[in-house]
């Protein structure tokens, strides 16, 4: 309980935050959204802000549009639009948004700011993406393997390239959902040693390999995603070198016939053709992308229902 006697806000912040249960009733919310079973306007009468410090399509769109649908009203603040751009301390920010909304979506570099931000609301905070996860995105990728393959539990999903922050919250998932992880990546971008023992100390099956055939023999999903993040594209991020490293780890025709006959292909988007993934890949019969960009819609508006308590 919060020092009022409320309840503490529900943040959605890390899946590795959540009881599988907890997560599993968000996916069912989102899939009550997507098929019209939801009754009314749930979230009618609320008002949540949406933070972008980083560029956005899809999480922009998704959340904006998620919100109208379910009858509540979205504020849409980049970082220039904000105090907080010219000193203003998070806290105080999450403590003057809080008067104002009912929820706060932000998505950012740094995860300390939304953790800070977490710490000080006393409204939900969601996390839209930081350098070391992206949340939303996972539930959005779980419920789109599910409509095109079945419970996800106890299946392999390859990823391949860059272990980034959706890789990151692939190994959360891998953790909650049941499902066995295969990592190909380069030894230098593997991710992070806390978060892989973290992971398998609740049981996940994470396999990790600099061979990407070895990842994805017999897997159900193959994954990939860009090899140059927003983050990474300083002038001194190392770019080239990344590149380097990283093509050896292209999807290709050839790569996803050593997958499951029925294997699926997923990516977050954006995309760079004949970078991370050949285009008869992305844009042939396995992959399901932008079932998968969808699916964000109605993930995050699961993730929101829960979070206002509609769930």
């Amino acid at each position: 309980m919060t020092a009022g006697g409320e309840p503490p806000p529900r943040h959605f912040l890390e899946l590795m935050d959540f009881e599988p249960a907890v997560l599993r009733r968000m996916l069912d919310l989102a899939a009550q959204a997507k098929r019209g079973a939801l009754p009314g306007k749930p979230l009618a009468g609320k008002a949540v802000a949406l933070i972008f410090e980083k560029p956005s399509t899809r999480t922009r769109v998704s959340f904006e549009v998620g919100i109208h649908q379910l009858g509540g009203h979205p504020i849409v603040l980049s970082s220039k639009d904000m105090q907080s751009s010219r000193g203003e301390s998070m806290s105080d920010t999450a403590k003057v948004l809080s008067r104002y909304v009912d929820a706060i979506m932000m998505r950012t570099h740094d995860v300390n700011r939304i953790r800070e931000l977490a710490h000080y609301a006393t409204v939900p905070v969601i996390n839209g993406l930081t350098d070391i996860s992206h949340p939303c995105q996972l539930m959005a990728d779980v419920l789109t393997f599910e409509e095109h393959r079945g419970p996800i539990a106890g299946q392999t999903i390859a990823w391949i390239g860059d272990g980034n922050n959706v890789a990151q919250s692939f190994i959360q998932a891998a953790a909650r959902f049941g499902f066995t992880l295969r990592l190909a990546t380069p030894a230098a971008l593997r991710p992070p040693q806390p978060l892989l023992d973290w992971a398998r100390g609740e049981g996940a099956r994470i396999e990790l390999t600099e061979d990407p055939v070895e990842a994805v023999r017999g897997a159900r999903c193959v994954v990939t995603d860009t090899w140059v993040s927003m983050s990474d594209e300083s002038p001194d991020s190392g770019a080239p070198s990344r590149h380097n490293l990283l093509a050896p780890y292209q999807v290709t025709e050839a790569l996803m016939r050593q997958a499951a006959p029925d294997a699926i292909f997923q990516h977050c988007l954006p995309a760079h053709r004949g970078e991370e993934v050949a285009a008869e890949v992305i844009d042939g019969p396995q992959s399901v992308v932008f079932d998968e960009a969808e699916n964000r819609l109605h993930a995050q508006k699961g993730v929101l229902l829960w979070a206002l308590g509609g769930g």
